[in-house]
């Protein structure tokens, strides 16, 4: 049988504007928990609201875990760059993926970063990965992107990054400019951490 090709909504794929208000979703995370078990983890629903409301935050967004640029220089950049980013006016650093908790939390591990062991705590200790696994946060940004016969992403996330101050963007990086669906190219040239410290250093001048 022959299936009808996956599309995506206009709107979706229409990158949100600075100084519009980041959409307001549920994330699925997972949470430290006292346990002796492999898994010391539960359930436990964080929002839009519980990540972005009453800070200032940076915000970069790639297409995948465990992919070459996104795991060989994008989250590296900003570790790296994490205490620097914090001393420039900035609460925390989010990376969102379009991936589950269970897939964020083993390419945290992989990539060496620090995890925040203390119960209760949701991630690492440095840059914090956000799950958006049913796109819903990437949807509402207009950062939809659907890679097809393109590397068979399906549905992910464009690159990106951004500062949201209290639910506002207050300045985005979007690579290439704009969204190409199904792109050959996975250009990687703003949403660097460098660019963001140079934007940040010009906001405390």
């Amino acid at each position: 049988f022959i299936t009808k090709p996956m599309s995506l909504e206009t709107a979706w794929s229409t990158p949100i504007k600075e100084g519009a208000t980041v959409p307001s979703v549920t994330f699925k995370t997972r949470v430290r928990i006292e346990s002796d078990d492999q898994n010391p983890f539960d359930w436990k629903d964080l929002t839009s609201e519980d990540y972005f409301k009453g800070k200032r935050v940076v915000l970069f967004a790639l297409p995948g875990a465990f992919t070459p640029t996104c795991s060989s220089t994008h989250v590296p950049g900003y570790d790296a760059a994490y205490d620097e980013i914090k001393g420039l006016g900035i609460d925390e650093v989010y990376c969102l993926s379009v991936n589950d908790a269970f897939v964020m939390r083993q390419w945290g591990l992989n990539l060496g970063l620090s995890e925040d062991k203390t119960v209760g705590a949701n991630g690492f200790v440095k840059v914090k990965l956000i799950p958006d696994g049913a796109a819903l946060f990437t949807r509402g940004m207009g950062m939809s992107t659907l890679w097809t016969s393109e590397r068979g992403f399906g549905e992910r996330s464009w690159r990106y990054s951004a500062v949201i101050d209290d639910m506002k963007v207050e300045k985005l990086f979007i690579e290439g400019g704009g969204i190409t669906q199904n792109s050959g190219p996975d250009p990687f040239e703003v949403s660097d951490a460098n660019t963001m410290v140079k934007y940040l250093n010009s906001c405390a001048k």
